[in-house]
């Protein structure tokens, strides 16, 4: 496919990070993501091919290995007319959220990377007709703590996005705390699931989105542009669950609807469609640490109910859930533990810098950059070797744990439905869907200092504000459930 003779107006804006902007082509099942830069601080044009070739590499030679062939889309690079580019970018520009237009899309160096459109299935090319369904979701952290550098008994007990909705909401960035628990989520508990897709549906802020036929109709476009309107996207996904007349409107359409969405969704995430293991990675036992976290609204509803025990049914293996937490598993000593190993790689390269180069921090993310994760052992023999190999797998997890999930759905008629397309059914419909993960770039070494602070400020609020609180209330609540017993005495 030769883009750059392609119209710029057949491109319309389709999202942005940090880093990076991304536009999707009108009819065709292809995105292209442009690099962006501060003003005044364009990079050249062979800085900018160094950066996406990074991107590709890493993709392709190491989160490949994590997540396996089927999961992970690693695109590539493509060089295009600059007159182009300038055109499209002035024609998407009025599009871009206020809060991203301090960094201009890359009109200089003619680089792009061309990636599928993770919104449309992958695994086989439908009638251009057919609707297309797509639920994108930021699972985040699923794991509580294990390490024993750990210095809060509270990072035991309550996991790092419960407390940090926390302090997002009185930075202001958010309304009110989400109820959604990434470790309901990671459970494999279809009941926990269920709670935490809810969840993510009554307050999806950056967590979820949902696109039909590649259009934004519920989620957050910036940090404060939220639509949450569950009758308009039962509106929308009617035509999906129910084809025909079966139900017209009102709550219990809404309710119904809703719930059939969060069905689909908890059986494509415990669905495997990659028999792909992750290379000759050793897996980090899921078993370590407790599998609920104490701030979770589902837990605290059992213990109003008086019930003190979590059900955990664990994962599938191959399911993407699982494989995503394996890699955010690497993070085995906690940003404490790993902070002061990042100290000792930094006062090195102060000493040596010219090693920066060999160390591989900056790249080249190739198979031998691979290899040096495998090494599991968390006992520190003083040597800077095993401070970069801990740093490096912190990097990786940190990317896992900031990855989003794509799934992708399209209703199919029984008799299309065949071995080789993996289907998913409700109540009254069959969906043909992909799996996907984006957002796999490594997190900058760079940014381990600014997590330490993080985590630091994160805990220390939710310490002061929060945590004696709760405490309070779940206190009287034992009490409660203790005084309700009722004692027979013989007689």
């Amino acid at each position: 496919m030769e883009v750059g003779k392609m119209d710029e107006n057949e491109w319309k804006y389709h999202g942005e990070g940090n880093q990076s902007l991304v536009v999707s082509h009108c009819q065709r099942c292809v995105v292209l993501r442009f690099l962006k830069s501060p003003p005044n601080q364009n990079k050249t044009s062979e800085e900018i091919l160094h950066h996406l070739q990074n991107i590709v590499d890493f993709g392709k030679h190491v989160m490949k290995q994590f997540f396996g062939e089927n999961y992970v889309h690693h695109g590539e690079i493509i060089q295009l007319p600059l007159d182009f580019i300038r055109q499209l970018c002035l024609k998407i520009q009025p599009e871009r959220p206020e809060c991203r237009c301090d960094k201009d899309m890359d009109t200089l160096s003619g680089y792009a990377m061309c990636l599928p459109n993770l919104t449309r299935p992958q695994s086989y090319r439908l009638a251009e007709h057919r609707p297309i369904l797509c639920i994108e979701i930021k699972p985040k952290c699923g794991f509580i703590p294990f390490s024993s550098h750990v210095s809060q008994e509270i990072k035991h007990k309550v996991c790092r996005y419960c407390m940090h909705q926390h302090l997002k909401v009185a930075n202001g960035k958010w309304k009110r705390p989400s109820k959604y628990c990434p470790l309901d989520l990671f459970s494999g508990n279809k009941q926990r699931m269920h709670f935490a897709l809810k969840s993510l549906l009554q307050e999806a802020q950056n967590n979820l989105k949902i696109f039909k036929n590649g259009e934004l109709i519920y989620g957050c476009k910036d940090d404060q542009d939220c639509v949450s309107d569950w009758n308009e996207l039962a509106r929308h996904l009617k035509p999906f669950f129910f084809p025909s007349n079966g139900l017209v409107s009102g709550p219990h359409c809404t309710r119904t609807i809703v719930k059939e969405l969060i069905q689909v969704i908890t059986m494509t995430l415990l669905s495997s469609t990659d028999t792909c293991r992750a290379g000759d990675m050793k897996t980090v036992p899921v078993s370590q640490g407790r599998s609920y976290c104490e701030a979770s609204a589902f837990n605290k509803e059992l213990v109003r109910n008086g019930k003190h025990k979590l059900e955990s049914s664990g994962l599938p293996r191959g399911c993407l859930l699982y494989k995503t937490l394996q890699a955010q598993m690497l993070d085995m000593l906690d940003i404490e533990g790993l902070y002061p190993l990042y100290s000792r790689v930094e006062q090195y390269l102060e000493e040596f810098p010219e090693e920066r180069s060999t160390l591989q921090i900056d790249g080249p993310y190739n198979e031998a950059f691979y290899e040096k994760l495998l090494d599991l052992s968390t006992e520190d023999d003083g040597t800077v070797a095993f401070a970069l190999t801990k740093v490096q797998q912190y990097r990786i997890a940190m990317t896992a744990k900031d990855c989003s999930i794509m799934i992708a759905l399209s209703p199919c008629l029984q008799d299309e439905c065949s071995e080789q397309r993996s289907v998913v059914l409700t109540s009254k419909s069959r969906f043909t869907f992909s799996v996907s993960v984006l957002d796999l770039d490594l997190k900058p070494y760079e940014s381990i200092p600014h997590q330490y602070k993080l985590d630091g400020e994160i805990v220390n609020y939710y310490l002061k504000n929060v945590q004696a609180k709760d405490d309070s209330v779940m206190s009287n609540l034992f009490k409660e459930n203790e005084d309700c017993t009722l004692v027979l005495h013989k007689v």
